[in-house]
């Protein structure tokens, strides 16, 4: 009995290591989260007022940039443009929302002939977001984000 009792306290005694919490630092959390997180998602897209009605994220993308699209080009063709040749380009827009809805060109990639053509199409891009309807920024983890995106426009100007 005396030997049972021994070998149990031994047994004891030695698994209190089972019992022992490791202490996880709060760096190596936020690390693991970091690692795991997808930077290139968002939860919510940007919009505009007139797409909050529709229920699937990408619908609402998609509304989003038929929206930004069919109001740039509205601005375009208010204006006259007076060429000496045909312009057929593609203007790659670099687009920044920030987390309060402050939309800003960050680059424009315009054709020499574009830039020949219509010089002052960079300040009737800046003209045409500037004045843009309210937009709700991007959501993350219930958090308002800044995104960034990639806009191509198609000038096609006789």
């Amino acid at each position: 009995m005396r030997q049972t009792f021994a070998f149990m306290l031994l047994v004891l005694l030695t698994s209190c290591e089972y019992f022992n919490a490791k202490k996880v630092s709060p760096e190596t959390i936020l690390n693991e989260e970091l690692q795991s997180f997808n930077w290139e998602d968002v939860d919510e897209y940007p919009i505009f007022s007139q797409c909050e009605s529709l229920s699937g994220k990408q619908e609402k993308k998609q509304c989003f940039i038929e929206v930004l699209t069919g109001h740039i080009f509205e601005h375009l063709q208010d204006e006259i443009f007076v060429i000496t040749q045909d312009v057929g380009d593609t203007i790659d827009l670099k687009l920044q929302i920030s987390e309060k809805g402050v939309i800003s060109l960050l680059e424009s990639r315009v054709d020499s002939l574009t830039l020949q053509e219509i010089p002052g199409i960079n300040d009737l891009l800046h003209e045409s977001l500037e004045s843009l309807p309210e937009i709700f920024p991007a959501i993350k983890r219930g958090q308002q984000v800044t995104t960034e995106f990639k806009l191509p426009i198609v000038i096609h100007v006789e």
